[in-house]
């Protein structure tokens, strides 16, 4: 037994390495569980800045066995391990090391506990038995409920390599969106004549409505993609992803400010002017609507519209209007703030 726990131990404190989540063209489908349980649902559906728990049960306790969490990056295709246990020990790692643990509610209870949950936790993960050659696993998926924006800079259209829109995201409170909700957004009426980067390197636009600047009126609406692009030299628009974040709230002080006293103004009621990627989710979440433009941290002036109307733009669909990014010295708008944590 001591034997046991020391080569446990040993195994848990090596560094895992990443591989290729990816199954063979040809090879065979993965064997009947035996000792996992099927899960009930493989989607979880949670909240930025809420606790998460995706399931991993066994139905028996085999000898020398390990339970492997992993999740899948996008970007990369790579599965990047989270924690590793033997039932007795347990070690984290990665980025997502600080804020996981295993539930373990029983001791044949293995599933993954996350809090405080990030725009990059949604994905894919793996929780995997090793167990000599009778290794098996299952497959689960943690969504946020998001809204995809398309967003370029003040010097207007295509000026973003891959590793500026992915910072460019970042800092708007977002990240690159992946393929999955980009379509999920086209299909919910995202229409965009400006390709942008997505989150896997690859380039894409949105099409509602077919027309002759966005590939012409022969071509079916639809995704449409470029494929994958050179992440340096390439330069295209940028595709984000946001989410509600749970006791946040976005606001608007009325007023003929410019730029630098729109953000006083917010910082004089306690909070920070807003972030693009924050007034769409406010806009998507909270049913946040105004006629009124007001500044962004990005130096853009915009205004959300949930019940479109004449004197709100004249756009027949809800949306995220734009003015785009006037001189600051301007003092024509109010301006949007935000508080939360």
């Amino acid at each position: 037994l001591q034997l046991f726990l020391l080569s446990s131990l040993w195994l848990l404190a090596a560094p895992p390495a990443s591989s290729i989540f990816q199954r063979p063209t040809g090879s065979p489908a993965p064997p009947h569980l035996q000792y996992l349980l099927e899960p009930l649902h493989t989607t979880v559906h949670t909240q930025r800045g809420a606790t998460a728990t995706l399931p991993c049960v066994l139905r028996a306790l085999p000898s020398n066995y390990r339970v492997k969490w992993s999740k899948v990056e996008p970007a990369n295709y790579r599965e990047n391990v989270i924690i590793i246990t033997n039932g007795l020990y347990h070690k984290n790692y990665g980025p997502l090391s600080p804020r996981v643990r295993l539930r373990h509610s029983h001791r044949y209870d293995a599933s993954l506990t996350i809090t405080d949950v990030a725009l990059e936790d949604e994905g894919r993960y793996r929780c995997q038995l090793v167990n000599g050659l009778e290794d098996e696993s299952v497959s689960l998926t943690l969504h946020l409920e998001g809204v995809v924006f398309p967003y370029q800079p003040s010097n207007g259209r295509y000026k973003f390599n891959y590793h500026e829109a992915k910072r460019a995201c970042e800092q708007q409170d977002s990240r690159l969106a992946t393929y999955q909700q980009l379509y999920k957004a086209w299909t919910e009426g995202l229409d965009w004549c400006n390709a942008g980067w997505i989150l896997d390197g690859t380039v894409h636009y949105p099409i509602i409505n077919s027309r002759e600047p966005c590939g012409g009126r022969l071509l079916l609406p639809g995704v449409r993609s470029y494929g994958a692009r050179d992440k340096q030299k390439d330069r295209f628009d940028a595709f984000c992803f946001t989410s509600a974040l749970q006791g946040s709230q976005v606001y608007f002080i009325r007023g003929h400010l410019n730029f630098k006293e729109a953000g006083q103004a917010c910082r004089n009621h306690g909070a920070a002017i807003a972030k693009v990627g924050q007034l769409y989710s406010a806009w998507k979440f909270s049913q946040l609507d105004r006629c009124d433009g007001g500044w962004l941290a990005d130096g853009s002036v915009r205004y959300p519209i949930t019940t479109p109307r004449q004197r709100c733009g004249g756009l027949p669909d809800p949306g995220v209007r734009s003015f785009g990014f006037p001189s600051k010295e301007m003092r024509t708008y109010g301006t949007y703030c935000f508080t939360g944590k």
